[in-house]
C-alpha cells in the first residue's frame, strides 16, 4: 500500500511547485521588460526618423538654394513655421499658416515629398517640421515634437 502511495505522489506537480515557476516566470518577466523598456525605444527610434528627416529637408533646401544662385524658397520667412504637406496647393498653405516648400517637390527634382513625422499629430496640411531663416541667411529645420525633451534642431 505504501507503494502505490508514493507511486501516484510522485506523477505530478504540486500546487507550490507550479506557484514557484509562475512566480519566477513573472519576475523575469518584469525585470525584461523594464530593462528593455519598449516605449523609450519606440521614442528613441522615431527620433532617430525625425533627425533623419530633418537633415533630408535641410539637404534639398540646400540643393535648391546651390541651383539658384544662394537664393531660398521664398516662402521660408524668419519666423520657425510648419511646412506644409506635400501636394497641398498653395492657397491651403497660406491659409492655414504653413510654408510652401513646393518648389522642392516639383518635378521631384530635389526632394520626392516632404518627409512627415513618425507620430503624424500636425495641424491639417502640416508636416510637423518647422523651417525658418535666421539674420544671416542660415536655414533652421526643426523637429519639435519629440520623444526627448529637447528639440532635434539642424542650421545651415
Amino acid at each position: 500500500m505504501c507503494k502505490k502511495l508514493l507511486q501516484i505522489r510522485n506523477n505530478g506537480f504540486t500546487m507550490m511547485e507550479i506557484l514557484l515557476v509562475v512566480a519566477a516566470i513573472g519576475i523575469l518577466a518584469g525585470i525584461v521588460i523594464v530593462a528593455i523598456n519598449p516605449g523609450k525605444q519606440l521614442g528613441n527610434t522615431k527620433d532617430a526618423q525625425r533627425s533623419s528627416n530633418v537633415n533630408t529637408i535641410l539637404n534639398a533646401v540646400y540643393q535648391y538654394s546651390i541651383d539658384n544662385k544662394g537664393n531660398l524658397p521664398t516662402s521660408i520667412t524668419v519666423t520657425a513655421t510648419e511646412i506644409c504637406s506635400t501636394g497641398t496647393s498653395a492657397v491651403t498653405c497660406s491659409a492655414n499658416g504653413l510654408i510652401n516648400l513646393s518648389e522642392l517637390t516639383d518635378n521631384e527634382e530635389y526632394i520626392v515629398s516632404i518627409p512627415m513625422d513618425p507620430d503624424g499629430e500636425t495641424i491639417v496640411n502640416g508636416t510637423g517640421y518647422t523651417i525658418a531663416k535666421t539674420a544671416h541667411g542660415r536655414v533652421v529645420v526643426s523637429a519639435p515634437k519629440t520623444y526627448n525633451t529637447e528639440d532635434i534642431s539642424v542650421t545651415r
